[in-house]
């Protein structure tokens, strides 16, 4: 990835430029000391001078006050209503107050708000309060129309910046060394800690994954969590850091300081540095799309810059977005080069299941890898933003600022617009959507702890950074990965959620696009689960298909970039990117050789290979498939001799409803178990059961229910009772010990006629 900037060779402001702020259709207003307004082209060509900034009104004199533009802030636009609902802007003024403004720079209503200069402002997501930040210290929130609602807060630093959290339940601010996170109840406390060792001229929040970014005059700049915990520190610079701001997508932040102009990754690396005439840049405003910003320097100058050469990698293809019009595809097996031009600016790409997927800012191209030259079109409605793009085999998904999503089929096909309440397309990243060829997974934005599955939402006790779907179809069923803020691991099914956690201290994690492998950091090791079902069918046999070895080479906060086939490639957090070796092949062919029931087959694979894992992972396929011979081969080559004979136990049931229950019993499904037994008319099997796992309340029950084998519960409850020397103290088996005669032989012809009734109908079948 590389910078590219474009800057008038005149500067067409005569004074510093103070601020930039880009409207919904990737128009650029820039406001200097020398009064006036400017509109410029995403290209960095002048448009037009807006207006001349003079809230009296009155002509401008030299020996009258002149108020300076300290801020400048758009409207957001609103969700569903696509670019036309921004046609307003604020700025503040260095007399303390703030202007409402038409587009067309016309002054809509000015407020009084803080004594000295308004230094700061911004408008909260939703559009529905704005906060100020003054030379006074004081924090005030504002409605839209600028009535005052609260004062915030009150310091005796000026306040540099403020930012609002993504829910807009906090706020942001500096105050001197500080940053201090305040929520807007007044009840709860603060967050402050030192961040810099001087005056803090900037910093940042991004609403995608909730980091912080800040810089100073000590000449570094730093990223943060929300906690105030530090995660990166950059080396000195020659010159203080004067502005930084996020990406919308929150994969990269933008820092500025004397004739300099960065970006960076979320973890903090740089990506590039370049070089331009045009002072300390004071402020830097990115697209809605994320693919240019515009700084504003100190010498008057607007620096344009765009982000060129971004690269995507999938196979043998490498994808290279060249500039904003040009995207190249290498195949490195066939060594050719394919250039794809287009009419707009490309804004996003994503490559993946022999399909390459391209959006510009009014169409999205998907090609096929077997014809570069003849793409499917589709026009995006109303120039909706796309935000993300995920695939899978069948299908692939668009997410924009209009609709929000929208699933194609790859002929370009719609085949699902799905909503829920308060969706916000610009909060979907790749991290917080996943999809397959049967289910969509989303992050629900406005609850944390919630992921919209299918038709209905699913609850997790924590919340949620990152969730994700296993994409191959292994025969399975459709499994979802979810990592909460804890840094837990956990996997469910889809359609009957069972949650399970499988692993702690995990940084990051993905699933193979071909088999269901998973892979993940955890406590410093690199894990590789070579049968992730396992923990649905034994718990006991689930730590035995991981594939543990040492990660201290990868580092803390490394990320997964990629996991086709045997091929895992993570980037590290100095940028690094690094390929993890000698990953096992036969993991996936041993899958494979399950879901097309070829056992003798997977035997012979793992008798060859001498793998603890395989076997044990050959154990859960078979149990999984109720191949009860194949469990059992596979559980003796690890040495589980208990297994070994619950299996030829199992195995030795006469009737499949029968087995079907015990297996539901290894997965410690005890009301599973019962549902099959009772609807098969098993149910003295099923009374046995509970009696056998010493729930004899429940086993008494079915026995009154059924009116059967109550005697039976009876007796083996006066031998438990017997064996432990206690006496009867349930009030209900007293008094149907009373009532009822128990008598053993009776017992046990009964038992005997209800086994060989089992087995009779066994026979008649």
């Amino acid at each position: 990835m590389k910078l590219k900037l474009v800057q008038t060779p005149v500067n067409k402001h005569t004074d510093l430029v103070t601020c930039v702020g880009w409207t919904q259709d990737n128009e650029l207003y820039s406001v200097s000391d020398d009064k006036t307004i400017l509109k410029w082209s995403g290209d960095g060509d002048l448009l037009s001078t807006v207006t001349t900034f003079n809230p009296s009104g009155k002509l401008v004199d030299d020996d009258d006050p002149k108020v300076s533009v300290t801020d400048l802030k758009w409207f957001p636009a609103s969700p569903g209503k696509g670019q036309m609902s921004a046609d307003t802007f604020v700025v503040g003024g260095t007399d303390g107050k703030f202007y409402i403004c038409s587009k067309g720079g016309k002054i809509e209503r000015g407020v009084e708000a803080h004594k000295g200069a308004l230094i700061c402002l911004q408008w909260n997501y939703e559009g529905s309060a704005l906060v100020t930040g003054g030379e006074d210290g004081h924090i005030k929130i504002w409605s839209r129309s600028g009535m005052l609602r609260s004062t915030l807060a009150k310091t005796s630093f000026p306040i540099y910046c403020v930012v609002w959290s993504s829910d807009n339940e906090f706020v942001l601010y500096t105050n001197g060394k500080n940053l201090v996170i305040k929520s807007l109840q007044p009840a709860n406390k603060p967050t402050q800690w030192k961040a810099h060792d001087g005056l803090i001229l900037k910093a940042d929040w991004n609403l995608v994954n909730n980091l912080i970014v800040s810089c100073g005059e000590d000449k570094k700049y730093k990223v943060w969590d929300t906690y105030g915990r530090k995660i990166f520190s950059s080396t000195p610079f020659e010159h203080p850091v004067t502005s930084i701001a996020w990406c919308p997508s929150g994969d990269m932040f933008a820092i500025g300081s004397f004739n300099l102009l960065g970006i960076c990754d979320k973890l903090g690396w740089c990506y590039a540095m370049e070089e331009s005439q045009s002072g300390s840049l004071l402020n830097i405003a990115w697209t809605p799309d994320g693919t240019q910003l515009a700084s504003a320097g100190g010498s008057g100058a607007v620096v344009f810059g765009h982000i060129v050469n971004r690269r995507l990698d999938w196979k043998q293809y490498q994808v290279k977005i060249v500039d904003d019009h040009k995207v190249s595809v290498y195949d490195i097996v066939q060594c050719s080069i394919e250039n794809l031009e287009f009419r707009d600016r490309v804004i996003k790409a994503c490559i993946g299941f022999g399909h390459l997927v391209i959006t510009t800012c009014y169409q999205c191209y998907v090609y096929n890898e077997r014809n570069w030259n003849t793409p499917v079109i589709v026009d995006l409605t109303n120039n909706g933003r796309v935000t993300c793009i995920q695939q899978c085999a069948e299908y692939f998904v668009l997410v924009d600022s209009f609709i929000g999503i929208q699933i194609f089929t790859y002929d370009a096909r719609l085949v699902s617009q799905p909503k829920f309440a308060g969706m916000r397309g610009e909060f979907m990243t790749p991290q917080t959507i996943s999809l397959s060829n049967e289910v969509l997974a989303v992050k629900d934005h406005n609850d944390e702890k919630s992921k919209m599955i299918g038709d209905g939402p699913m609850k997790h006790t924590m919340d949620v950074l990152e969730i994700a779907l296993n994409k191959s179809n292994s025969g399975t069923g459709r499994q979802l990965v979810m990592l909460d803020k804890n840094h837990d691991l956990y996997i469910t099914k889809v359609m009957k959620p069972v949650v399970q956690k499988i692993g702690t201290m995990v940084d990051t994690f993905a699933w193979n696009d071909e088999a269901d492998l998973l892979v993940a950091i955890m406590d410093g090791k690199l894990v590789i689960w070579y049968y992730p079902n396992a923990v649905f069918v034994d718990d006991d046999v689930a730590p035995l298909v991981r594939n543990e070895r040492d990660g201290s080479i990868y580092g803390k906060n490394a990320q997964f970039v990629s996991f086709i086939g045997t091929n895992c490639t993570l980037r590290r957090a100095d940028g690094a990117l690094m390929s993890v070796s000698n990953i096992s092949p036969f993991a996936a062919m041993l899958q494979e050789f399950s879901r097309k029931k070829q056992w003798e087959e997977a035997i012979r694979l793992c008798r060859h290979i001498k793998s603890k894992e395989l076997w044990a992972s050959l154990a859960a396929m078979a149990l999984f498939n109720h191949d009860l011979n194949t469990a059992e081969v596979a559980f003796a080559s690890i040495d589980e001799i208990h297994k070994v004979q619950y299996v030829c136990y199992i195995r030795d049931i006469p009737s499949a409803e029968g087995r079907e229950a015990e297996l539901a019993l290894l997965r410690k499904q005890p009301k599973e178990a019962e549902g099959i037994l009772l609807s098969a008319n098993l149910t003295y099997r099923c009374i046995r059961m509970w009696i056998d796992l010493y729930n004899w309340d429940r086993a008494l029950e079915l026995a009154i229910k059924y009116k059967t084998h109550v005697d039976t519960v009876l007796y083996f409850r006066a031998k438990y009772l017997k064996a432990l020397g206690r006496l009867e103290d349930n009030k209900r088996f007293l008094q149907y010990t009373q009532t009822v005669p128990v008598e053993w032989p009776k017992v046990k012809a009964k038992i005997a006629m209800e086994l060989d009734a089992e087995r009779g109908s066994v026979k008649l079948r």
